[in-house]
């Protein structure tokens, strides 16, 4: 199994109900075929570099999971169906990069524990 992350970005006329079902959605998609989420990060609504469907703002979402090379191939085909998802990207951590991950994820838990 490798490790990936995927930042997607969902349209900004979306509630937060509809927003929160699409990412549980794509969060059951790899569920389903065996993949292990290791981090889900809501970055909320955010200003974009350029507008996208003359959009200037979206929903952003960072998913790190564990999983074999077609379950990536599933998630994005997904991605590219539903209408919701304005972009996206998923790519494989190296060894280096997936250390400095998890030592990313224990300090914002030792932050949120703080406050």
């Amino acid at each position: 199994m490798n490790n990936y992350e995927t930042v997607f970005i969902l349209t900004p006329v979306l509630s937060d109900v509809q927003m929160k079902e699409a990412v549980e959605k794509f969060k059951d998609i790899l569920s389903e075929e065996g993949a292990e989420i290791v981090n889900e990060e809501n970055w909320g609504l955010r200003k974009l570099a350029y507008a996208i469907q003359k959009k200037s703002t979206g929903f952003y979402t960072l998913l790190e999971f564990k999983a074999e090379p077609p379950v990536v191939a599933k998630l994005e085909t997904q991605f590219r169906r539903d209408e919701k998802v304005l972009r996206f990207l998923t790519f494989r951590q190296d060894k280096d990069f997936a250390e400095y991950a998890a030592k990313r994820r224990n300090k914002s838990k030792e932050v949120k524990k703080e406050n």
